[in-house]
């Protein structure tokens, strides 16, 4: 299939291009950026007049559920998610069941994710046995099998012993440790951020110290092992400048924030609503500020969407038992606009967000339009604007803070490896 992707407005963050140029794909790859190969001749055509033609997103931490959480959301239904919201790479986290802990369920995954042909979909391996946080798993199994990093997702890793002998397993073989830093001690119990909203509501909090004293063990451990670390989902003021200042010492660490940080605080919770039950939770509006000013210097690598569908009645419990999480797939991308637009940030900035430079944490050669690469590409709309509605999400999961919301930026076009997997209206 050779496809010519025409008048468009090509943006590709890493290669610096910004203008209006055409772009074609034969064979599953890029052959020609702005001028045609010799004797290119396009089966199809895509008109982009008015849009935006940028690399396919790329997300580092989407939950897809399979295996072993079907009720609340499906393989295909998150990849079909994936498709509408222009991601095209995406890391899920290893916290399935069972758990990504085996080479042989890390195959099973990607070759189920493969048939469907709607995202390249990247494992990341568990670091420790069934996530009990005891014994490590054999890494370099897993990443002969496709894992591009090893994390604990959510759960808890409080032996610090276990965590040194992690970190230095990795950093022999080259292998990113990826942690949410969080104290397992004093988050026990915590349901909302530590301060006046969770007071009032009578919700017991979680202190920003949670975070700092973890990123802290970490950073130290960093320099004592030389292992590489991505900080999944900083959500504090304070997290973001120890990050910043380790970068400036020149250790190997990046970071992410989800999309839901960049625009909510703790006063979004209102009157007990458990769409915005989130970990790490919502934080203070200063908080929220130093996440924003951190993307746009770069502290912060990538934003992603923290995508963890939920079924319908773990959300209508009452806040504190409510199951934490939301749907973002289809949103990181107007989300992510929404960003740039109120910050003042070039749209090429905030495109890198989501694409190359989460693919740089990820390790893979995706997240831009270079002639060679893999044709992943996301075609959009970054004027229209549209009601963000349970019925329209592609996602089982329909469980958003941002419902009702008047959002831009549609997708119009998907194309992963060439093949477009998604056309919109």
């Amino acid at each position: 299939m050779k496809i010519h992707i025409k008048n468009g407005r090509l943006i590709d963050p890493k290669n610096g291009i910004d203008a209006k140029q055409d772009l074609f794909i034969a064979a599953g790859r890029v052959v020609g950026v702005g001028r045609a190969p010799v004797d290119f001749q396009a089966n199809q055509t895509i008109d982009a007049e008015k849009l935006v033609v940028c690399p396919g997103l790329v997300d580092l931490s989407a939950r897809l559920r399979e295996p072993g959480f079907e009720y609340k959301a499906t393989l295909e239904s998150e990849l079909q998610a994936a498709a509408a919201g222009g991601v095209t790479s995406l890391a899920c986290p290893p916290d399935t069941d069972p758990v990504l802990d085996e080479p042989g369920l890390v195959e099973m995954l990607k070759h189920r994710a493969k048939l469907l042909n709607l995202a390249h979909v990247y494992p990341l391996g568990a670091l420790t046995r069934q996530l009990q946080g005891k014994n490590l798993t054999e890494m370099c199994e897993l990443a002969e099998a496709g894992c591009v990093g090893f994390s604990q997702a959510d759960a808890p890793l409080t032996d610090t012993q276990v965590l040194w002998n992690a970190m230095q397993y990795a950093a022999t073989f080259d292998f990113t440790v990826w942690l949410r830093p969080e104290d397992a001690y004093l988050v026990k119990g915590g349901v909302a951020h530590n301060g006046e909203v969770a007071a009032r509501l009578g919700l017991q909090g979680i202190p920003a110290s949670t975070e700092t004293i973890a990123i802290a063990t970490i950073l130290r451990l960093m320099k004592e092992t030389g292992a590489k670390v991505h900080l999944c989902r900083l959500s504090t003021a304070e997290g973001v400048e120890m990050v910043r200042q380790a970068k400036q010492q020149g250790l190997a660490v990046s970071c992410d924030v989800a999309a839901t940080h960049v625009h909510l605080t703790e006063h979004d919770i209102g009157y007990f609503d458990s769409h915005c039950h989130l970990r790490p939770p919502l934080r203070s509006q200063r908080d929220k500020e130093a996440l924003r000013s951190g993307l746009a210097d770069a502290t912060i690598d990538a934003i992603c969407s923290d995508h963890t569908p939920v079924d319908d009645d773990a959300k209508l419990a009452t806040f504190a038992e409510s199951e934490a999480g939301a749907s973002g797939l289809e949103l990181l991308l107007p989300l992510t606009l929404k960003w740039a637009l109120e910050g003042k940030v070039g749209l090429s900035m905030a495109l890198e967000r989501i694409t190359s430079a989460p693919a740089a944490v990820m390790g893979i050669n995706t997240g831009h339009l270079s002639v060679g690469t893999v044709a992943d590409i996301c075609v959009f709309d970054a004027d229209a604007y549209y009601q963000v509605a349970a019925k329209n999400l592609k996602s089982q999961g329909k469980n958003t803070p941002f419902l009702g919301m008047e959002l831009a930026g549609k997708v119009r076009y998907t194309l992963v490896a060439g093949q477009v997997v998604y056309q919109g209206d």
